[in-house]
C-alpha cells in the first residue's frame, strides 16, 4: 500500500442510531448519529489553501448503505438547475466521485448534489491525463436517497449511497478511492473550487489524487501513522 501513503486517508466508521429518533429521510426512518464521525475539511483544489466558505463532510456505513454529510457555509446560492442530469458542475455543488475497484482509469461513480437537492450521477472512464474517455450519463444510481437543508448559514447535504451497486462492498479492513469537492460561486460571480484532497488543477477528474475511504469495524479506532 506504500503508493497510497501520501493520499489522504478517511476513518469510515460504522453506523449509529440516536436512540428513539423516529424520522430522517436517508437514514432508514432513524437519526444517524453523527458524533464519533471525523469531520474532514475541504481546502482549494489547486493548492490546498484557505477557502472563503468552509466546507466539510462526514461519513459511515452499513452493509447496505453508505452515508454522506456534506456541510457547507453558504451565504450566497446560485442554483438554477431542477432535472436530473442537468450539468450542476456549472453552479453551485457538492461532489462525490468513488472508485471501487483501484483502477485510476475508472470506471468511477460521479455523484453531484445541487442546494435545491437536484442530483447528476454518471459513471466515467478516464484518459490517464486528467480527461474524460467516456461517460454514462444515462446511468442512474438505483435506491440513491439525498436531501438538503438549510440551518441559519448553513447548507447541509446528506447522501444515503446504496452499495448494492458496488461489487467491492463496504466491510472491516475494505477501502474504495475517493474524493469530495464543492463549487461555490459568489454575488461577483466568482467561483472558488474546493477539494478533500486537493488536485492540484482546476480538474476534479485526477483519480491519481483520490483519497482513500476505510472501512473500519465498531471496535476500531487507529491512527493513520499506526497503519
Amino acid at each position: 500500500m506504500s503508493r497510497d501513503m501520501d493520499l489522504k486517508q478517511y476513518l469510515c466508521r460504522p453506523a449509529k442510531w440516536i436512540v428513539g429518533s423516529e424520522t430522517a429521510s436517508v437514514g432508514e426512518g432513524r437519526q444517524l448519529d453523527w458524533s464519533e464521525c471525523e469531520a474532514a475539511p475541504l481546502s482549494e483544489t489547486v493548492d490546498g489553501g484557505a477557502v472563503i466558505e468552509p466546507t466539510e463532510f462526514q461519513a459511515c456505513w452499513s452493509p447496505d448503505y453508505v452515508w454522506f454529510r456534506i456541510r457547507c457555509t453558504d451565504h450566497h446560492v446560485f442554483s438554477r438547475f431542477t432535472q436530473r442530469d442537468e450539468p450542476l458542475y456549472e453552479e453551485d455543488v457538492v461532489e462525490l466521485f468513488i472508485e471501487e475497484g483501484h483502477q485510476e482509469a475508472g470506471p468511477y461513480v460521479e455523484l453531484e448534489l445541487s442546494p435545491h437537492n437536484v442530483v447528476f450521477d454518471a459513471r466515467v472512464w478516464n484518459d490517464g491525463q486528467g480527461g474524460i474517455a467516456r461517460i454514462d450519463v444515462e446511468w442512474n444510481m438505483e435506491g440513491l436517497r439525498t436531501e438538503v437543508v438549510r440551518q441559519g448559514d448553513e447548507l447541509i447535504y446528506h447522501l444515503a449511497i446504496p452499495t448494492a451497486g458496488f461489487a467491492r462492498k463496504p466491510a472491516p479492513g475494505a477501502w474504495w478511492r475517493m474524493n469530495a469537492y464543492r463549487i461555490d460561486q459568489d454575488e461577483n460571480g466568482v467561483r472558488q473550487y474546493q477539494a478533500w484532497s486537493p488536485t492540484g488543477a482546476v480538474n476534479y477528474h485526477l483519480p491519481a489524487r483520490f483519497g482513500m475511504l476505510r472501512f473500519l469495524d465498531q471496535g476500531d479506532n487507529p491512527t493513520i501513522e499506526e497503519e
